[in-house]
């Protein structure tokens, strides 16, 4: 039985819209359906993506975690950076090899090409064992060029080897015959990625897997071969033509839904993330355990981590103290605590006063590493002096660019969604707090923010 192996890069179109959470769920779900490589983009946006990185490497345990590189050494030097505390980690070096893509995107004639390819494996291969190289226009490059880039790649030092078919406009049988053809020239596993623009990719890479190919890349929103119908295909055809995947064939429609969720959010910010949330008939008050609260989360979807579930089971506790939880509060608490960075401060409690005849002020207590910490300030206003209050506990002062407060639920118990956005070495953290009560909901954000920057930083 011939393994095949998936790679998924529903994560590395540069031009997605997925937030920070979105992408940390994307992959969580990934890893959990047992795809055998998670791809990432080239880091482009510095501390941004090599912080995403670094956070999905700590629950990316099985994968491996493959990030793009090759448009400069520099590239080579950050995905590197990034992977460092990655189980699996790989390096891709991805560039064109049609004389167009060379001549417009890489500025590099033939030569030039070959010399950079192995110049820029050799490097990517001394930083990391795992090394792929990707012609991202294979179908239109020369066929002797190709096999020339490909030998370069590999004696520098790549361990796979991937073409790829860009502009869909092979039919499966020629494609197949063309990634042949690659293997008698490669002696190293080769993997394809097929264009989906007129719905064959799928055909193209389970006949390409018929002719050797080890490896095929799938995404879950259908640019290239869809990974929900590819895993189906494998696992319908597998008995019959001696091959299967890693992947969790009982979990694919669950976490495929729960992906599409996501994807779908991101595609059209006015839908709420959660379908059909209204009509979910979840009643939960302070008397419902835990259990009952993550049966609830999964009713609507969420397939939440062990780490994750305690931090939503802890905030409805807050919450539910003060009243019932529906649908739209659970959902809202889910996106306010889960898939966080590690918290390095915690709040323990705080005191507010304030009216019309006195000035503001706020004590704060926050927990670090064990030890308590206290600060008590004034400010214009409690929650201006619950920030500075925070900044005296941490000794740091920090630029709020933007500050929002939303309800999220309707009537006089309405939970508030607040977000503040921190302004830290030129650059802007987000977090997100929820709570009936807005200033608490404040601080709960500020912190958020706080500790992304915090956990960036070190």
């Amino acid at each position: 039985m011939n393994r095949i192996q998936i790679a998924d890069t529903t994560l590395c179109p540069q031009n997605n819209t997925y937030t920070f959470k979105e992408k940390l769920e994307i992959a969580r779900q990934l890893e959990k359906l047992h795809v055998d490589v998670i791809e990432l983009p080239e880091i482009t946006s510095g501390k941004t993506d090599t912080l995403l990185v670094r956070t999905i490497s700590t629950f990316v345990k099985e994968s491996v975690l493959s990030v793009a590189a090759g448009s400069s050494m520099q590239s080579i030097e950050d995905a590197a950076a990034a992977l460092n505390n990655a189980a699996n980690a790989r390096i891709r070096i991805e560039l064109p090899l049609s004389p167009v893509g060379m001549e417009y995107s890489a500025h590099k004639k033939p030569a030039a090409m070959l010399d950079w390819i192995a110049k820029a494996v050799a490097a990517a291969a001394d930083k990391c064992a795992d090394v792929e190289f990707c012609a991202v226009d294979a179908t239109r490059a020369d066929k002797d060029f190709l096999g020339k880039a490909i030998t370069a790649a590999v004696e520098a030092g790549a361990k796979t080897v991937s073409v790829c078919d860009s502009t869909g406009e092979m039919l499966p049988d020629d494609f197949a015959a063309f990634a042949a053809a690659v293997m008698e020239n490669a002696s190293v596993p080769v993997a394809v990625k097929c264009d989906n623009k007129n719905g064959l990719a799928s055909a193209q890479a389970i006949l390409a897997v018929r002719r050797g190919v080890v490896c095929v890349k799938t995404d879950v929103v259908g640019l290239t071969v869809p990974l929900e119908g590819f895993a189906t295909m494998v696992k319908n055809c597998g008995n019959t033509y001696g091959f299967d995947s890693r992947i969790r064939y009982t979990q694919l429609h669950r976490i495929i839904k729960q992906i599409n969720r996501v994807t779908d959010a991101a595609k059209d910010a006015s839908t709420v993330a959660v379908a059909g949330v209204d009509e979910a008939g979840i009643h939960l008050d302070a008397k419902d355990d835990k259990d009952a609260v993550i049966a609830a989360a999964a009713k609507l979807g969420y397939d939440l981590s062990d780490e994750d579930q305690v931090k939503v089971y802890e905030e409805f506790c807050r919450v539910a103290e003060k009243k019932n939880v529906g649908a739209k509060e659970l959902d809202a608490i889910i996106a306010s605590v889960a898939l966080q960075v590690p918290a390095t401060y915690k709040l323990e409690n705080y005191v507010i006063n304030t009216g019309n005849i006195l000035s503001a002020s706020a004590q704060i207590t926050l927990v670090r590493d064990g030890k308590v910490m206290q600060g008590i300030s004034t400010g214009d206003g409690p929650i201006d002096a619950a920030f500075r209050a925070i900044e005296q506990i941490i000794g740091q002062h920090f630029e709020v660019d933007d500050f929002q407060i939303q309800s999220v639920t309707e009537g006089r118990g309405a939970m508030g969604n607040t977000l503040v956005k921190l302004r830290s070495n030129g650059k802007v953290y987000s977090g997100n707090g929820i709570s009936t009560d807005i200033i608490g909901a404040s601080i709960r954000a500020y912190l958020s923010a706080v500790n992304k920057i915090v956990y960036e930083e070190a």
